[in-house]
């Protein structure tokens, strides 16, 4: 194996677990705007950027029409109500290791950028570099996301082929397919066969098994 010249990494569902803070605030937000109750997230909306979620809140009641309104009243209820996600493991391990080794590593994802911030001061995370959903004209599965963060990085074209990106949402990993670059699937939203079949060359349960994978 040749080791990669560089990691980049989804947020959610990969450094952590924040479906309870994402989805409280999309039910608080949802309850004030509408008075009623919101509908479950279904699977297959996983990953996608919060407007298309909003879109899909807002449709099960025929209020599409709402469909900013709401996203951004759920931005300032997850600043406001702010739930710190849980650490998933192999995050410092990781960030340590690339660190002492001068490897670069960011993060780009469809999280807002407020979110992103918050939650990396919260859990004292070493991450420098990072791109939310209001840097990308098409947030993923456009592939915009990750070659904004690989030049952010110092990257060419032409390293794109020797650099990894972890993702655990289908829409992540075609994005990060479509950039030329190799999505390795982390299995907290998926299962390696569905990861593989998206394109994903390595699955891991988290990126703990990844980080022992390549320094053992």
């Amino acid at each position: 194996m040749v080791f990669p010249k560089g990691f980049l990494f989804d947020f959610d569902g990969v450094i952590v677990d924040s479906f309870e803070s994402h989805y409280s605030a999309w039910t608080s937000a949802f309850k004030e705007l509408f008075d009623t109750k919101i509908a479950p997230l279904p699977k297959r909306h996983i990953g996608k950027s919060p407007m298309i979620i909003a879109e899909y809140f807002c449709s099960v009641i025929g209020k599409e029409v709402q469909t900013e309104e709401l996203f951004f009243l759920k931005d300032s209820h997850l600043d406001t109500h702010f739930k710190v996600p849980k650490l998933l493991p192999g995050v410092v391990e990781f960030t340590s290791f690339l660190s002492e080794e001068k490897i670069p590593y960011g993060i780009a994802s469809n999280a807002t950028k407020q979110f992103l911030k918050n939650s990396i001061h919260h859990l004292n995370l070493n991450f420098t570099t990072v791109f939310g959903v209001e840097d990308y004209v098409k947030p993923k599965p456009s592939p915009e996301a990750y070659i904004t963060l690989a030049k952010a990085l110092g990257f060419k074209n032409n390293d794109f082929k020797d650099i990894w990106i972890f993702e655990d949402s289908l829409t992540g990993t075609k994005a990060a397919k479509l950039a030329g670059m190799i999505p390795i699937g982390i299995s907290t939203q998926y299962n390696e066969e569905e990861l593989k079949k998206a394109g994903s060359v390595l699955v891991f349960p988290t990126l703990l098994e990844a980080y022992e994978y390549l320094t053992k």
